[in-house]
């Protein structure tokens, strides 16, 4: 039987909760950074035509967040999809469900705004790709290409001639 305690309330992320989850980051990743954050949750909040970012509360105190955006074509691709950037949950309240309930009601009010994907990055070895896999996420049709810059770094010189197939024009 689940405590009154126990509850998790979800609701709209607020601008207030910047410095909670610079917090719950914190104890994650052992670096602040707050700057980020206050830049991210003032995208997610302030510069985005609807907010769907999420929050997740446990007796009145942020335990989770999800931040993510809707865009109206990217990449060439015009078409509206849902972007998720962040989920974050307190190492103290993981493996509670908190996750699932936020990505659960995530999906849910993008659904009902007619939006049919969600997309997202994670790196091959986090273990969040087995936590969105295990919630219906798939390798997109898309291929995410990054170059090194620097002069020293492999690959940090551009190539004398695009490569075959791409459709770029060289100066």
């Amino acid at each position: 039987m689940e405590k009154e305690s126990d509850r998790v309330i979800l609701r709209a992320l607020r601008p207030s909760d910047g410095a909670r989850l610079v917090r719950m980051d914190e104890h994650l990743t052992g670096r602040n950074r707050s700057v980020w954050y206050e830049q991210k949750v003032r995208r997610a909040l302030e510069e985005s035509d609807v907010n769907v970012s999420i929050g997740a509360e446990v007796d009145e105190i942020l335990v989770g967040a999800m931040l993510g955006s809707v865009q109206y074509g990217e990449f060439g691709v015009p078409e509206r999809v849902a972007v998720l950037d962040t989920i974050l949950v307190d190492e103290r309240y993981q493996g509670r469900g908190i996750g699932t309930a936020m990505l659960e009601e995530f999906a849910g009010n993008l659904s009902r705004l007619g939006i049919d994907r969600i997309r997202t990055e994670v790196g091959w070895s986090e273990a969040l790709g087995v936590f969105l896999g295990l919630h219906g996420f798939s390798m997109a049709p898309r291929l995410v290409l990054e170059r090194p810059l620097g002069g020293d770094s492999p690959g940090g010189s551009p190539p004398s001639r695009p490569s075959p197939g791409l459709d770029c024009q060289s100066e």
